[in-house]
């Protein structure tokens, strides 16, 4: 990511990541405490279909520019361990687990694919459905759909300087599939990742990143206290 220059127009990796957040609180925040089937409930599940879209296109961002993968997946992980106490008493022993599982499946399925793609492509495919299919077996949010976006926008960049069309492809597949939860939400989702400027923006800090890292577990439990 260029962090020298100033875009002349769209938004920020930091912009996304704040954008993805709020939808997110917006969205538990009806989940949990507001009554379902009213219209403010049904506007703010609304809105909170934009988080994850943005969220897994951040993912394959990420994965792409940090300077070490494994913490990068070990660090989702460990985030995701520590959320899932407040998940599960905000949710019960339903067999669900909280999106940061997800957002390190995906990771871990990146890892991988991107040394199969340079062996065998029928391969990289076979693993990303493997890994989509371990996801929805381990009941993780998203399922199946989520891994498999992170890995349609990891293959969106690496692609992307071969043809500048992919873009659109991209974001027309991640559609279809998203859309499943909301098809409002994830239009605005998709034309936020549009607007995607590939610079880093203001949240280009350890300590930043491990609070925003922090949020999700956080959010949850002050959720919790309000339930």
């Amino acid at each position: 990511m260029n962090m020298t220059l100033k875009p002349a127009f769209g938004l920020s990796g930091s912009a996304l990541k704040v954008i993805a957040m709020i939808s997110m609180v917006i969205d538990h925040v009806a989940l949990y405490l507001i009554e379902h089937g009213t219209v403010l409930y049904e506007t703010m599940r609304c809105v909170g279909r934009i988080a994850f879209p943005v969220f897994a296109f951040l993912i394959a961002e990420g994965f792409i520019h940090t300077r070490s993968r494994y913490r990068y997946f070990f660090t989702l992980l460990g985030f995701a361990v520590i959320s899932e106490i407040p998940w599960y008493l905000l949710n019960g022993a339903d067999g669900t687990h909280n999106v940061m599982f997800t957002l390190a499946l995906g990771v871990a399925t990146l890892m991988v694919l991107e040394n199969l793609l340079q062996r065998n492509m029928v391969l990289g495919f076979l693993w990303t459905l493997g890994m989509a299919g371990l996801a929805l077996w381990l009941g993780v949010d998203y399922e199946w759909r989520g891994i498999i976006v992170i890995g349609i926008f990891y293959l969106y960049n690496i692609l992307l300087n071969i043809d500048k069309n992919y873009r659109y492809s991209s974001l027309i597949f991640c559609y279809f599939i998203m859309s499943y939860y909301g098809i409002i939400g994830t239009i605005f989702a998709i034309y936020i990742i549009y607007l995607y400027n590939t610079f880093r923006g203001f949240i280009n800090m350890s300590t930043l990143k491990y609070i925003f890292y922090l949020f999700y577990p956080l959010h949850l439990y002050i959720l919790l206290f309000f339930t």
